[in-house]
């Protein structure tokens, strides 16, 4: 949805830097990450969407806006946005050049100018395979090459049936604990309880302020009262306008990775949904 607004609106960047009320103001940065998985659908909007008020809404300035952007549109997307927007490539590889036919390393992405990247996604690991030990490697590298990562754990339905979704969560995030060593201030952990993405079942708010909890408080226990404080935990489950402001009111959410509804005119709502 950045995307369209940015192509659509450019006469109108101005408007991201208007300043907020003071009441606005949030002590911790509201993190949201616009996934562009359909490149051709968002092209499909910019030949459709009309100069609304909802479009042209200044986007909260306390909320830190990152765009998801598949490989091959990186260095474009990063050419068309105002500063205040960060764009992320969407996986990278564990190593800095090799044969590895069709793989993009962090060096590339830093190369086009966007600083972060999303590792770990439920689709990588479920899709592509992707296991603990590999997310890892690759949150090392990124981290080494200087790239800050959004690094994506959660449960299947099968785990989350069988009562094992802190069971999985704290395994995938002990996984990446050497991984980030002291770079915590790099990293976001994003929460996808993947039974809740495209299955017609949603997570309540309450059930994810649960688990968002509970991971803290296991970082309090296993890394230091400090990071557990400090780190952001975003939710990616299905977040839409019409349930962001409640989720977004929860203690332990501090941000969205959203699919979807990032390419439409809701994306808006979604990113102030704090302001």
């Amino acid at each position: 949805m950045y995307l369209v607004y940015f192509v659509l609106q450019q006469i109108e960047l101005s408007r991201f830097n208007e300043p907020a009320p003071a009441d606005k103001y949030c002590h911790i940065k509201f993190l949201c990450t616009n996934k562009l998985k359909e490149y051709l659908l968002l092209i499909n909007h910019l030949k459709t969407v009309k100069n609304g008020s909802q479009i042209c809404r200044p986007l909260d300035p306390n909320a830190e806006v990152i765009i998801g952007v598949p490989a091959i549109y990186l260095e474009y997307v990063r050419s068309i946005v105002p500063d205040n927007v960060s764009v992320a490539a969407q996986n990278c590889w564990k190593v800095a050049k090799g044969a590895f036919t069709g793989e993009i390393s962090p060096a590339m992405i830093k190369d086009v100018g966007a600083n972060w990247v999303i590792l770990g996604h439920s689709e990588r690991r479920t899709i592509f395979g992707e296991k603990d030990d590999l997310v890892a490697e690759k949150v090392a590298h990124a981290l080494e090459c200087g790239l800050k990562v959004i690094a994506c754990i959660g449960e299947t339905l099968e785990e989350r049936e069988a009562g094992k979704t802190e069971e999985v969560v704290f395994r995938q995030t002990k996984a990446l604990l050497p991984a980030i060593g002291n770079n915590w201030d790099k990293v976001v952990l994003a929460y996808e309880p993947v039974w809740a993405i495209g299955t017609g079942k949603t997570a309540t708010p309450a059930q994810a302020q649960e688990v968002h909890a509970s991971l803290r408080n296991w970082l309090l226990t296993n890394v230091s009262s400090e990071i557990a404080q400090a780190v952001r935990i975003q939710y990616g489950g299905s977040v839409t306008g019409a349930t962001c402001k409640e989720l977004g009111a929860c203690p332990d959410i501090d941000g969205f990775l959203v699919g979807g509804a990032s390419l439409k005119p809701e994306f808006v709502d979604i990113v102030n949904a704090t302001a």
